[in-house]
Order: structure tokens, then sequence, then C-alpha cells
């Protein structure tokens, strides 16, 4: 197992992928936390609440949730680039146990969707105070909270890292992988919110327990405002965080269990 870990980390190593994923993780926090905060969140369009309140601060660094289709599809292509390139048959051959192989590359990018998330929220966080300081303002939360919440989205982005590995041991073809993957969280859960009845289901599904995790609700409060329905009850940031670590067990099952029943092709 130790070998085979090693393999991974020197596997990802070896690309750029995650040379880029990184300059993305610096721009998306950085960039884009701090352009954010620099503007004002209550000069957007729809207006949003200043930053001199809790909400105008939970929205505009809960915005980094919508960033988790970079991990997810990271370790989404982890697992599909086996079958890509045609190098899961020696992989397999190497090590027979397919379950240690899929374990190994849950352990690595597991590690390695947790340095991109600290990353991400560690430049988010330098754009943040910078941007502050640069206007004058007084944040609406103590400098505690905005590093609890943050670190919140750190971890956030490891699950979903594992959750698109889970996703590329289900579906072998990369684009097609990146399609449903991309899709679900821009559109399908986006879909079921604006059905009456089913979005209330929406605090079990994986961006509910993100929302929840990360104390993000402009976007759910928002289409209950353009749909005249009454906002869902996200669950607690304990209660997301819970769900959303149940996500990550069962998709770290799946990643395992799938690939030890399927043929190389």
């Amino acid at each position: 197992m130790n070998a085979l870990i090693k393999a991974e980390f020197h596997r990802l190593t070896a690309t750029r992928l995650w040379l880029w994923a990184l300059v993305a993780a610096l721009l998306l926090g950085g960039g884009l936390v701090g352009v954010m905060t620099a503007v004002g969140p209550e000069n957007f369009s729809p207006p949003m609440p200043g930053l001199e309140t809790r909400e105008g601060v939970l929205s505009v660094i809960g915005m980094l949730g919508f960033t988790v289709f970079v991990p997810a599809a990271l370790g989404t292509m982890a697992m599909t680039s086996e079958y890509r390139h045609r190098t899961a048959t020696y992989t397999f051959l190497f090590a027979p146990q397919r379950w240690q192989v899929l374990t190994a590359k849950l352990v690595t990018y597991g590690v390695a969707g947790m340095v991109y998330g600290l990353v991400l929220t560690g430049s988010a966080a330098a754009g943040f105070f910078g941007a502050l300081a640069a206007r004058g303002v007084t944040p609406g939360v103590g400098t505690g909270t905005v590093l609890a919440l943050l670190l919140r989205l750190a971890v956030t982005m490891a699950v979903y890292t594992l959750l698109g590995v889970a996703m590329g041991a289900l579906i072998r073809n990369q684009i097609v992988a990146l399609a449903v993957v991309i899709g679900y969280l821009y559109m399908g859960e986006l879909i079921l919110m604006m059905i009456p009845g089913v979005n209330l289901l929406y605090p079990l599904l994986p961006g509910g327990a993100t929302a929840s995790l990360t104390s993000f609700t402009y976007i759910a409060d928002a289409l209950a405002d353009e749909l005249a329905t009454s906002p869902v009850s996200l669950l607690s940031p304990v209660g997301g965080g819970l769900l959303l670590a149940g996500y990550a067990l069962v998709a770290a099952a799946v990643a395992v269990l799938v690939p030890m029943r399927r043929d190389v092709v």
C-alpha cells in the first residue's frame, strides 16, 4: 500500500495538471474574493448585504463553494485518465488487488484536494483582508469566524475531490464523467430547487450540505424570492458537514468496489 501511494504521488507530480490547479486556486481564491471584497457586495446586481454585516461576509466568502467543480473535476480525471490513456491494465497487473489501487488513489487525491483547498482559502484570506484594509472597512464578523469558515471550505474541496474519484470509477469515459459532474453541480440541483415540493430535498443533497457547511444561503434565498416560495431550511453547519462526510464515505466505497467487478478495457 505504501508503494502504491508513493507511486500515485509520483504520477500526480509528474503532470502539469496540479500545477494549473494550484494556479486556479490562487486566482479563484485571492482573485475572486479579493475583487468581490474590493468592489463591495452592496454594489452587485442584484445588491447583496455589505461587508459591515455578517450576511455580507458569509456571502462573499461562501461564493467559493461554487468552485467545487475544480477539485471534483480533478478527482474525476485522476480515475478516468487510467482508462483514457490505457494505463489501467498495467496498473492492475502491477497490483492485482484492485481495492488497494483505488484506496491509494483516494488517499493521494484526498491529500491533494486538501492542499488545493488550503491554497484556495489561504489566498482568499489574503485577498479578503487585504481588500478590507485598503477600503478601511470593518467586517461584520470576527477574524476567527472568517478563518473557521475558510477551513470548512478547504475540507469541502477535499471531499469533492473524493466524490470526483468515485464518479470516475462509475463512468470510465472522461468527457462524459466531467459533463455529468459539472452538469449536476451547476444545473441538476438548481433545477430541483425550482420544483415546488421537490426543492425540500435540497438540504439533503451534496449542494445543500455544502451550503450548510459554508453558511452560504444566498442562492437558495434568491430562488425562493424569484419563485415566491418559502426558503428551504438548510441543516446546521455541523449537520451539513456530517452529511457531506457521509457522501464522501459512500463515494469512497463506490470507488473501491465498482472497478473490482469490471474487466479492464
